[in-house]
């Protein structure tokens, strides 16, 4: 072992370094959602077009006048800035993903930093990936479920615009952290915390509780569990791929 490599062995941060590298990275983070946040304001309009997309195409009959409401004063104008913050998250999730891992590889090895490198970047993509995926393809889906569902009981979908979008937001969130998985897998594979073999044998107990997750995450109609589990479980079998990857890169170097 080279003296480089024992004086990084022996260097640790102290409490009070973590804290003030957390910190640093918190206000970084912040300042970028705040930019992407001031960016969205002047696109607000059309990424509530985005938003309810789902529901105007929904309705089974165009000529009826409906509409998303308002009840309180305020609920238009605070739902904006709620719209805008999550799309600022997602305009500037490489910043504020780079902030996190960065905070992450303070407390690694240099070969391990160059993981972290990697991870950022593939972390962010599939955050906004999972949010996209949401919108575009699960969201029309499920409300079109629930809209259709409504009709055949004699109601009209007259939902207000904080409530909808509130769940569509939070749906998107979901979906987005849901995509993290691989990134957790992989990571705790790579510092040794579960094996490859482990992920193979337990995929039995991983689609159960992927079922489950599916379920309590979003709303009780069986195409949004579907539309969480399948991906989920598609991504969990991409970790195990990716693990395998890297352990053979790993083990033969020069091929």
């Amino acid at each position: 072992m080279t003296r480089e490599k024992i004086k990084e062995n022996l260097k640790s941060m102290s409490l009070g370094d973590h804290l003030e590298e957390l910190r640093i990275r918190m206000m970084l983070a912040i300042g970028g959602l705040l930019l992407g946040l001031v960016a969205c304001l002047f696109f607000g309009k059309y990424l509530i077009l985005l938003l309810r997309a789902p529901y105007d195409n929904a309705l089974s009959n165009p000529e009826i006048p409906l509409q998303l409401q308002t009840i309180q004063p305020a609920e238009g104008f605070l739902t904006y800035i709620k719209i805008c913050m999550v799309f600022g998250l997602l305009l500037t999730s490489p910043w504020v993903f780079w902030q996190v891992w960065t905070f992450v590889s303070a407390g690694l090895y240099r070969h391990e930093k160059k993981f972290v490198k990697i991870v950022a970047p593939i972390s962010a993509g599939l955050f906004v990936t999972g949010a996209m995926f949401f919108i575009l393809i699960v969201a029309p889906l499920a409300m079109g479920f629930f809209i259709k569902f409504n009709a055949k009981l004699g109601l009209q979908s007259n939902w207000t615009f904080q409530y909808y979008i509130n769940m569509v937001l939070m749906l998107t969130l979901v979906f987005a952290m849901a995509f993290q998985m691989p990134i957790a897998i992989v990571f705790a594979e790579k510092m040794g915390l579960v094996s490859i073999d482990k992920l193979v044998a337990g995929r039995r107990y991983v689609a159960v509780v992927l079922v489950i997750l599916a379920a309590v995450a979003t709303p009780p109609d069986v195409i949004s569990q579907i539309s969480l589990f399948i991906p989920m479980y598609i991504l969990y079998e991409g970790s195990i791929i990716a693990c395998r990857f890297m352990r053979k890169k790993k083990a033969h170097p020069t091929e």
